[in-house]
């Protein structure tokens, strides 16, 4: 819209505004200002023709009659119509951005409501939070762009954010937190890049003179290190256009990155409606006075209900010009994105050996592996004095043969290759054990939504807690309303991911506890409601009040009542089993079978244990037999009362002491048959009650507390072990959320605020224990998506064991097996790259249009473009908003994308076709390497176009054709979407692409699919055997129905 701004705003002063004038036209007539004149002028009139009293002359009478009952003050009219415009507007807008701002009077607003029994509402209730933290946290421009090898970079980073409210400490009301000069450390040099460090808290100064003082300290530096950027810094700024402006170029991007920062943090879904039902609203409150109108005389009153009308009727036109722009806006933001990088991570244990000597050929894949792994450490040096033959070494088939959990990444290997990877490994989805997603969480939500919908058991989420220090952006003095419209678009979404049986797990602490049970019961139902589990992390003593030292972990399910009816219970491992049955192979491995000193010993080894020790709970299994483990249990009838049969001791002969409340057994022959199964356990002599054998492998599940300790710096120092670093602060325990994923869920687990990866380092640690088969999914925007998350679940992957970044073991072939077999990585278009990417283009015929003699005035054709088609119309072909055109060579779509941190952005190729299997929701069975051809034609007989001989097999043809094959979420209906470049005329095109289909098994009816998705127009139909009913589908209409689908529940 910048770019349009001087048109709007000469539409909005020169045809827009002036139809307040020419609405009251009617009343020039009774003018109040000419009327006085008139009325003046017969007075001075009657004076001359001899009046005593002029006032009694028939003229001054008529003139004050007319006053009295129908002048109109038209300045005064006209203006109070601009005073009821701009207070109503006022209302909804702040500095550019619409709000609904705090009004300090009753009954301003009206709420929506439609009877129900309670009526969860905020502040931004109904607006999309857009708003993320990467521009708060780094801002970055270059001061020499054109110099590639130095291009001087600069960066804005936020050192310390505002505490905010929390920990007894409240923020105060109303003070708005500013972007502050960091005075301990205004700058430092860091990697060549001049960083230059804020505070982000509340200040009583305008942003404004704080950026004049941040302007003036900087440029007064005189540190001969960074003489050379004050200088730059401090030249005049020069603008695209090549004029010189009045700023430095430090205070042109400090006025940036703090007005980015100010602004743009909500779009309203339905603008119009909100504000036409705000504007009757005003209307009849403001406006509209009932004892007004029955005082007045019927020329006031029709005055009266003129001024209401021209009120309605330049607002309507202003708020069908403002929801142009929302809707505009809510568009780009709904628009699925596009995949702009796909890479794989494959374990070599999966990978065909003929691709392992490229394998050990690629420089970047080793380094990586060095960084990760520590190539040339003591784990591979030594197993039992000799690890491998003396051949495996780093660089060598034999080593990638040797280590089967080391997963190569192609990102680091080019596109032939990792097509040929996955052609060869084929069943892409069902090998595919995790996908992890750089990108908004929103928008990946809004995009995987048609290949989930209700597949999903399991919904873990850690959003931010809203702390004031956590990383959450909001808009000043909406803190908490903010937080609510961010994860309730979000929840929302990722209900409908959920299975019948699905649950949904959210990381919480006190702040917005309860903010977020209200959210969840408008989502979900408060049936919903599982527990609030409370997670007691370690006491602290940095409170002035009281402590908090438990955060909440908030439980819903999707159907409860299922869960009863088909006697779902949720259970959850007992902790401390490992090292007991680990205690239990060491004692068996000592003493053979002699169990009396194997019980004594494990009794020994209870002993020992310190109270907190998990094992220690379970130290009543103290026996052992041939077995295992196992506790002596309560015999009796329960409650008493039970049967009393003779029971003979198996050494002494003797009827041993019966339990007072009787057997459990009823039966003679049921008790027999424990003792012959050695499942009765008798003391030393019959004058001891026996008791039952109850082992502990067929007790390792319980129900789970809602109540529990974990020392919350466990999880950062497993944490820092793996990645050898504190990269990342306060990561969730991977071992609590196993024990919620293994409660309910075998399949597929979802955490779209995904941190550091914990839910997937949890599923894979949990799938190597049990077996299991279940996968992840991830979701994470900020930069530690590269340097903690990915790294991370590489490690874990290689081997569970690590100690300062260093594997401690290698994986046993057990958890080797059980390892993630690959995952799939993909970038997302951000809701920024959607922007920069807009184009807006006006012809010469639209142009002409508009401008005519026809085309001007209220009500016609320039006005209703102007007020609701121009961003439509204009933006039409831009590249984020698909440019169909660019479809003849899928390969070559390109966008410009930027990269955190930098002001640069990049031509990118975008991924369509991983984005189109996103769009229809396809669960990958096949993906081919592309066919590249070459071909020659000739006209029949009839002057049809033929092959001249067969499409010529060629590395660098001129055609290719891609096929992936797979299944429809409906149904499970078979797709084959055909992918090819259109280089030369559609006959031609058209006869490589059916000559290829009639050779390929695509076309025999074991792999005939129920539809085919083809781009560019075909006739591929017309080959069609006549007992077929596979349809054809374009891909370019299909894409663009899907990408641009907006459902009203968003």
């Amino acid at each position: 819209m910048h770019a349009k701004s001087a048109e709007v705003t000469k539409f909005l002063d020169e045809d827009l505004l002036p139809q307040v004038e020419a609405a009251f036209a009617q009343y020039k007539t009774a003018d109040k200002s000419k009327l006085e004149a008139q009325l003046g002028h017969a007075v001075d009139q009657a004076r001359e023709l001899g009046f005593s009293y002029p006032e009694e002359a028939p003229k001054v009478k008529e003139l004050k009659e007319k006053l009295d009952t129908v002048a109109v003050d038209m300045g005064a009219l006209e203006s109070e119509v601009y005073d009821h415009l701009y207070s109503f507007f006022r209302r909804y807008y702040s500095e550019g951005d619409f709000l609904s701002k705090r009004v300090y009077k009753p009954g301003v607003y009206a709420i929506p409501y439609e009877g129900e029994e309670v009526k969860l509402y905020w502040a931004n209730y109904d607006q999309y939070y857009i708003k993320t933290s990467e521009y708060l946290r780094d801002y970055a421009f270059r001061l020499r762009p054109e110099n590639t090898a130095n291009p001087m970079r600069v960066h804005f980073k936020l050192v310390d954010a505002a505490e905010g409210e929390h920990d007894n400490v409240k923020e105060v009301q109303g003070k708005e937190r500013k972007f502050k000069l960091a005075l301990d450390r205004p700058v430092s040099l860091e990697s060549g890049e001049l960083v230059i460090h804020f505070t982000y808290e509340p200040a009583e100064e305008k942003q404004k003179d704080l950026n004049a003082a941040t302007e003036a300290a900087i440029l007064a530096l005189d540190d001969p290190a960074i003489i050379t950027w004050i200088e730059l810094l401090g030249r005049k700024y020069r603008r695209a256009d090549g004029t010189e402006s009045d700023n430095t170029w430090l205070r042109v991007h400090l006025d940036r990155y703090t007005a980015r920062n100010t602004f743009d943090y909500f779009i309203h879904k339905d603008l119009k409606a909100f504000l036409s039902r705000e504007l009757d609203f005003y209307i009849k409150n403001e406006v509209m006075h009932l004892d007004d109108i029955e005082s007045e005389s019927a020329p006031k009153v029709e005055q009266y209900l003129s001024k209401i009308r021209v009120i309605r009727t330049i607002a309507g036109k202003i708020i069908d010009f403002l929801a142009q722009l929302e809707d505009f806006q809510k568009k780009l933001w709904l628009k699925k994105k596009f995949v702009t990088e796909t890479s794989w991570c494959v374990r070599t244990g999966i990978i065909p050996k003929q691709f392992y000597p490229e394998i050990a050929a690629n420089e970047a894949q080793w380094e990586e592996w060095k960084t990760l792994h520590g190539l040339e450490g003591e784990v591979f040096a030594s197993k039992n004095g000799d690890l491998f033959t003396s051949h495996a070494v780093p660089g060598t088939v034999e080593f990638l043969s040797a280590y089967p959990t080391l997963m190569i990444d192609t990102c680091h290997f080019d596109a032939d290759f990792t097509a040929r990877l996955l052609d060869a490994l084929g069943n892409i989805d069902e090998q595919t054990d995790g996908v992890l997603v750089h990108s908004e969480n929103f928008q990946a939500l809004n995009l995987m939504q048609r290949r989930y919908r209700e597949k999903i058991k399991c919904v873990y989420i850690d959003p931010p807690y809203n702390t004031g220090n956590d990383g959450f952006v909001y808009k000043d003095n909406y803190q908490h309303s903010s937080w609510m419209s961010m994860i309730n678009d979000r929840i929302k979404l990722s209900k409908d991911y959920l299975s019948e049986q699905g649950a949904l797990f959210a990381s919480i602490d006190e702040t917005e506890q309860p903010n977020l049970r209200l959210i969840l019961d408008s989502i979900f139902g408060r049936d919903q409601f599982v527990a609030d589990m409370v997670w007691a992390l370690g006491r602290k003593n940095d409170s002035r009040l009281i402590s908090i030292s438990h955060e909440y972990i908030v439980s819903y399910v999707l159907n409860r009542e299922l869960l009863k009816d088909n006697n779902i219970e949720w259970r959850q491992k007992k902790k401390g089993l490992e090292e007991i049955y680990a205690q239990y192979e060491k004692l068996k491995s000592k003493y053979k079978d002699d169990y009396a000193k194997m019980t004594k010993e494990l009794k020994k080894w209870y002993a020992s244990l310190p109270d907190n020790h998990p094992s220690k709970a379970h130290k009543h299994y103290c026996c052992i037999d041939e077995r295992g483990v196992f506790f002596p249990a309560d015999i009796s009838w329960p409650g008493g009362g039970g049967p009393k049969y003779e029971v003979l001791h198996p050494r002494t002969r003797k009827p041993v002491t019966i339990p007072s409340g009787g057997w459990r057994y009823s039966q003679v022959e049921e008790m027999q048959r424990q003792i012959t199964q050695g499942l009765i356990y008798f003391g030393e002599d019959e004058t001891q009650v026996p008791c039952r054998k109850s082992y502990l492998k067929n007790h390792e599940f319980q129900v789970a507390y809602s109540v529990f300790y974990q020392d919350g710096r466990a999880a950062t120092r497993r944490l820092r072990d793996v990645i050898g670093s504190d990269d990342f602060g306060y990561p969730k325990d991977e071992s609590i959320i196993a024990d919620l994923i293994q409660m309910i869920s075998s399949s597929e687990v979802l955490d779209y605020f995904a941190g550091s990866g914990t839910t997937g380092h949890a599923v894979i640690n949990l799938n190597r224990e049990d077996g299991g088969k279940r996968k992840f999914i991830l979701v994470e925007m900020a930069d530690y998506f590269d340097t903690v998350l990915l790294p991370r679940l590489k490690k874990v992957t290689f081997t569970p064991e690590w100690k300062d970044g260093k594997p401690k073991r290698l994986a046993t072939t057990d958890e080797a097996e059980r390892s993630p077999r690959m995952f799939k990585v993909i970038r997302l278009e951000s809701y920024e790259d959607t922007l920069n990417n807009l184009e807006l283009r006006r012809t010469l015929e639209q142009e002409g249009a508009l401008f005519s003699t026809e085309a001007q005035g209220p009500g016609n054709l320039k006005e209703q473009y102007m007020l609701n088609y121009m961003l439509d119309v204009e933006s039409r072909g831009s590249q984020s908003l698909l440019n169909i055109d660019a479809f003849k060579d899928p390969l070559s779509y390109t966008l410009k994308v930027k990269r955190p941190g930098s002001d640069e952005s990049q031509d990118t190729t975008v991924d369509l076709m991983e984005t189109f299997n996103w769009l229809i929701g396809l669960t990958v069975k096949e993906m081919s390497a592309p066919q590249h051809f070459d071909a020659s034609f000739e006209r029949d007989s009839e002057g049809r176009l033929t092959l001249k001989d067969r499409l010529h097999p060629s590395q660098n043809g001129r055609w290719w054709i891609r096929a992936i094959r797979g299944t429809l979420p409906n149904d499970n209906q078979e797709a084959l979407i055909i992918w090819r470049n259109l280089p030369g005329n559609p006959e031609e095109d058209n006869l490589v692409l059916n000559e290829w289909f009639k050779k390929s098994d695509y076309s025999t009816k074991e792999k005939l699919p129920n539809y085919i998705y083809v781009n560019g127009t075909n006739n591929l139909e017309n080959i069609r055997l006549p007992d077929a009913t596979w349809k054809v589908r374009l891909i370019e209409e299909d894409f663009k129905k899907l990408m641009f689908e907006m459902e009203e529940r968003l």
